[in-house]
């Protein structure tokens, strides 16, 4: 009998005002994965932390740290807008993207992650309701307008909130194939947006 697969190891990045879906969207596809998912909640300091809808989660560790993460993933929200001027979380939260396989941003998560510097030179996208706000964060980072979501080498980003599930579907066929990632879409009775470029919303907010 051959053995069962190592789960992936998926850190989640926590804040307050975080968004829910941009976090329990992604971890519900990636979790189906042969061997499933070793999910970790990081925050800064452990403990519950309120999303920007109200329920709390609990970060069961801090974000610094050795966390050997096959996936880092990146969370938006309106805590974003205060996050990006946290210093010593967006110094962590650079290292922390160094040395994960595999870095995903979801929604205004890419500010984050754009103020870390993790975006420079690379193509990236974002909720396009806070495309401007957000591309103000990475001047050196080229700025996608009209994307479900974008890969570039090891990072993906996607547009807003619910994106972050068929840009996990595609983080799931880069890992393993495309035939599992349609697999799974069914299995959640989800309609993949497999296209990465099928984005009406750039067009609905005047940036296509």
């Amino acid at each position: 009998m051959s053995p069962s697969p190592a789960p992936i190891k998926v850190g989640v990045v926590l804040f307050a005002g975080f968004n829910v879906l941009d976090v329990f969207g992604p971890l519900e596809m990636l979790s189906w994965v042969p061997g499933g998912a070793e999910i970790r909640m990081l925050a800064e300091e452990p403990g519950n932390i309120a999303s920007g809808e109200g329920p709390g989660c609990l970060a069961d560790a801090a974000l610094g740290g050795e966390h050997g993460l096959d996936i880092l993933l990146v969370p938006g929200g309106m805590g974003t807008r205060r996050e990006v001027q946290n210093q010593p979380f967006i110094d962590e939260l650079a290292r922390q993207c160094a040395q994960a396989r595999l870095v995903a941003g979801v929604c205004t998560g890419s500010a984050l992650l754009a103020r870390a510097g993790v975006l420079d030179g690379r193509r990236a996208t974002t909720n396009k309701r806070a495309f401007g706000w957000v591309a103000s964060q990475g001047p050196k980072v080229d700025w996608v307008a009209e994307a479900r979501w974008v890969e570039d080498g090891n990072i993906f980003t996607s547009s807003g909130v619910s994106a972050g599930m068929d840009m996990a579907l595609g983080i799931v066929a880069h890992l393993f194939d495309r035939a599992m990632s349609v697999e799974i879409a069914a299995r959640a009775e989800y309609e993949w947006h497999e296209d990465k470029a099928w984005d009406p919303f750039a067009k609905l907010n005047g940036l296509a």
